[in-house]
């Protein structure tokens, strides 16, 4: 079996072609042996991750929202979706914003100059759309030692400060509200401030407490 795997291997690294190490999803959740892979991590299109036996991850892809389930073999992190040799995968299409999961500061700042032009309307004269997270507790991916500060913008609501201090990050790069039982308001919109950095989001009008998938509340400001 081990032979084959190596085998499998070599030919994905013949296939794969030699891509920027832009993150192409998120790891949710490693069980069993994963060498080289841990819970949080980010991983590009071209990585190869092999899986011992009775080993699984879940990954989570920023831009198609799929969340695959993996167990055993060989698995080639793809753009949308991984390849799959000598194991098994579940797919689920989860809600989740493309923006949101890959905000840069330009559209951010896009972005908070139309939530305090009271949301200015597009070209067909609807609101223009923030970045949506679906859940009402996010996951912020900042740097640790800055200090986080999220404001309403839409209505009245006590502003959240938080010293992103070590001992609160998880994985040493994101503050995850849930594990510290904060929560948004479904619906809100808000500004999250960074430094001197300002980024606009906004949480879906259905979003619950409810455990979400990381890709549906993963708001990164770094």
């Amino acid at each position: 079996m081990k032979s084959l795997i190596g085998a499998v291997a070599g030919a994905f690294c013949v296939a794969a072609p030699a891509l920027a190490e832009t993150p192409a999803a998120i790891v949710e959740d490693v069980q069993g042996k994963v060498d080289g892979i841990a819970f949080m991590d980010y991983v590009a299109a071209g990585k190869i991750i092999k899986l011992g036996p009775k080993a699984s991850i879940t990954l989570s892809y920023l831009k198609s929202c799929q969340r695959e389930t993996i167990s055993e073999g060989v698995v080639l992190v793809g753009a949308e979706q991984s390849t799959v040799q000598l194991g098994e995968v579940k797919r689920e299409k989860v809600p989740c914003d493309t923006n949101a999961a890959k905000l840069s500061e330009r559209e951010a700042n896009q972005s908070a100059a139309t939530t305090f032009r009271t949301m200015r309307s597009d070209a067909t004269g609807a609101p223009a759309k923030l970045p949506t997270l679906y859940g009402t507790a996010p996951l912020v991916q900042a740097k640790s030692g800055s200090t986080l500060v999220i404001e309403r913008t839409d209505g009245k609501e006590p502003t959240i400060t938080v010293p992103l201090k070590n001992e609160v990050m998880v994985g040493g790069k994101f503050y995850d509200f849930a594990k510290a039982g904060k929560s948004l308001t479904p619906g809100g919109s808000y500004l999250a401030i960074l430094g001197a950095k300002r980024y606009a989001f906004q949480i879906d009008a259905g979003a619950t407490s409810s455990p979400t998938p990381i890709v549906g509340r993963l708001l990164r400001l770094e």
